[in-house]
């Protein structure tokens, strides 16, 4: 029961005080995650937009709609979007955007295809157990470093041999330390 979506929120939406499609911008229009997550490789957080990247499409497109009002409103008072957290870690693992990326981890890896989503939804359980079978085996899911943020990167067949030598070209860390308890709780 503890892992089940019941209890991890997985593959559940939340109302957000705009209904943001990540498959109309992401999917459709092509725009780069770090595009509004801007701080997602220099950072712990990503980061949520302000209401000013937004606005650089919005001024003119889809200017006059009214389920983008609380958007112009946003812009017009200077008050941020209280957005509903999706991705929600417990309060005593810390976790790190940057580190990730920059270790050849991609963005749907952990968020799954989000160019694929009307609604975001946490994709993956984000259980201890789901983060320790990657740091286990983080070769799996090693990426060469121009294919971090392509949504539709598939692995290749000889994914085992590749993802060692990219382990090794990323300088990652030895199971035992990625498994250290003190890596995720600090």
């Amino acid at each position: 029961m503890a892992r089940s979506p019941y209890i991890t929120n997985q593959r559940v939406t939340r109302d957000q005080p705009v209904q943001f499609s990540h498959k109309h911008h992401v999917g459709d229009d092509g725009i780069d995650c770090r595009y509004c997550h801007t701080s997602v490789e220099t950072s712990a957080y990503a980061g949520i937009p302000p209401t000013k990247t937004c606005m650089n499409c919005h001024s003119v497109l889809f200017n006059n709609v009214g389920y983008l009002e609380p958007v112009r409103e946003s812009y017009r008072t200077e008050q941020s979007i209280q957005w509903v957290k999706v991705h929600r870690l417990a309060d005593y693992v810390y976790f790190n955007h940057s580190i990730h990326i920059n270790k050849g981890i991609g963005c749907s890896s952990c968020h799954g295809a989000v160019n694929e989503m009307p609604l975001i939804f946490q994709a993956s359980p984000l259980t201890m157990q789901w983060c320790l079978d990657c740091h286990r085996n983080p070769q799996e899911n090693l990426r060469p470093k121009e294919e971090i943020f392509n949504m539709n990167w598939k692995a290749p067949a000889n994914q085992e041999e590749v993802g060692k030598k990219l382990a090794a070209d990323y300088k990652l860390r030895s199971t035992n330390e990625l498994t250290s308890c003190s890596t995720c709780h600090r």
